[in-house]
């Protein structure tokens, strides 16, 4: 029994490193992308574009950034877009639950698209569906 724990917890471990090294090749690289970008007047840019839209849930203009990499890479990259960014906690979890609605829409769309599910229906529905979410958390938060 001992040995059968022992063995699980090693197990576990090797797997948890293994894990903690497959996000982290996401999270650090745009985590420096975006705090270089920060760092620019790109972000002035983004935020001027964005700051009506981010406006209705509540976001700066900046926090496009961390949602449209969430939505064309992973949700792993929008995390580390937001880390990188000086969000307050209600912005974070506005940000965090409509990125939960709205992922990987390029692999998650196509995967629909092999079912047979409209991929514009998908996009357009995962997207409102966040831009509720947040306008919502906007409101309560």
């Amino acid at each position: 029994m001992i040995e059968a724990i022992k063995a699980g917890t090693i197990r576990g471990a090797k797997k948890g490193i293994e894990t903690t090294f497959k996000i982290g090749k996401i999270l650090v690289p745009i985590y420096f992308i975006v705090t270089f970008i920060k760092y620019t007047p790109i972000i002035n840019y983004i935020a001027i574009v964005f700051k009506p839209i981010m406006h209705l849930v509540g976001l700066p203009g900046e926090a496009a950034l961390p949602f449209v990499v969430g939505n064309a890479i992973n949700l792993y990259a929008g995390i580390g877009a937001i880390l990188a960014l000086s969000l307050t906690p209600k912005e974070i979890t506005i940000i965090s639950v409509m990125l939960c609605f709205s992922h990987s829409l390029f692999l998650e769309t196509a995967l629909c698209k092999k079912i047979g599910v409209s991929a514009t229906f998908m996009v357009v529905l995962r997207q409102i569906l966040a831009f509720i979410a947040g306008i919502i958390l906007n409101i309560i938060l």
